[in-house]
């Protein structure tokens, strides 16, 4: 990868040499299986294409200045993706062989991680999908595993500088007690439109509020939501929202700083109290929050005048992503060294 602009990499797909897939026949998963093709062989009559039967995650493995290879929270990942499979009625893969797909995955791809100190890193795409052929409505009899990866700069192009989002209360990202607590793909196909909207209008992305009664925040299209004021880090409690494991590592980190965190309901008024807000989430990490206008309302809430992020924010970011490296200690045993 010697010709390989590290340091100028966008959020997207580039080719990498091979990927890990498991097949889930006659009652159990098969053994690791690893291709070189990109390519997958379906039946047209699968789940995944007619019933929605999809989940995938998505982690990150960085290379330290140690020169190591580090991936974050992976148990977390495969235990997401088991909570994933109940609620699609799929095979529940066991952690340990998402974990060794997992470390598989990067090891074969050691040439596609970026160097230390580039701001990119390997995304690491986990897929899970129903492939046995069904035309009534109910769960596939197969199913096919993989694990792709491919190298990324930031999730938004901004890096980490405040950006505005929107309100917009005509759309929901996910039904009140349907698949928003889920990893699957129908839920961002549902933010696609809204997304787009808030795109050409110049915003990053789109606050949900609660479907329900558009009263509460509910998450960003593809991250979760927290504010902070009064020495407290606050964050949304709802059905609907995908429990995402960066906000679970930050509500611990600001415990260990010394905030307060509260987990809870959070109405759409209370914006007008927060010190910083932020979107949180594997591919962004911490996006920081310049604004957010309420378009329906015709209000808007700043949080950043001068296009840096808030104190605690930067204190936050800075932190994670040093034990995502290797630069600070890592007191909670969450990163793995595969390589």
């Amino acid at each position: 990868m010697e010709n390989m602009n590290w340091s100028d990499l966008t959020f997207g797909y580039i080719k990498t040499d091979y990927n890990v897939r498991c097949y889930y026949r006659d009652g159990k998963w098969g053994e690791l299986e690893v291709s070189s093709s990109e390519i997958l062989n379906l039946h047209m009559a699968a789940t995944c294409l007619h019933y929605g039967q999809e989940a995938f995650e998505g982690l990150k493995a960085f290379r330290g200045k140690d020169g190591k290879v580090r991936v974050f929270r992976m148990d977390e990942n495969a235990k997401r993706m088991q909570a994933s499979s109940r609620g699609l009625l799929m095979a529940e893969l066991p952690v340990e062989k998402f974990e060794e797909a997992v470390r598989k995955a990067v090891r074969l791809n050691e040439r596609f991680i970026p160097p230390y100190e580039s701001g990119s890193s390997l995304y690491i795409r986990p897929l899970l999908i129903g492939t046995g052929a069904q035309v009534g409505v109910k769960p596939a009899d197969e199913y096919l595993f993989l694990v792709f990866v491919t190298p990324v700069g930031p999730y938004f192009k901004e890096g980490f500088k405040p950006t505005p989002v929107c309100i917009m209360r005509e759309y929901d990202r996910a039904a009140p007690h349907g698949t928003g607590n889920i990893k699957a793909g129908g839920n961002y196909g549902a933010s696609l439109v809204a997304g787009n909207k808030a795109k050409e209008a110049g915003y990053s992305a789109v606050l949900y509020l609660d479907p329900r009664e558009k009263k509460y925040l509910d998450e960003c299209g593809p991250a979760n939501f927290f504010g902070i004021k009064d020495n407290c880090y606050i964050t949304p409690q709802s059905t609907s929202i995908l429990p995402s494991i960066t906000n679970m590592s930050l509500m611990q980190l600001a415990e260990d700083m010394g905030l307060t965190v509260e987990r809870r309901s959070v109405p759409v008024e209370e914006l007008a109290t927060f010190e910083e807000a932020a979107e949180c989430g594997t591919a962004a990490v911490i996006a920081p929050l310049s604004r957010i206008d309420d378009l329906d309302e015709n209000k808007s809430y700043v949080y950043s005048t001068d296009g840096k992020p808030g104190p605690v924010c930067e204190k936050l970011y800075k932190k994670l992503r040093g034990i995502q490296y290797g630069d600070e200690p890592d007191t909670h045993g969450w990163v793995q060294v595969v390589l």
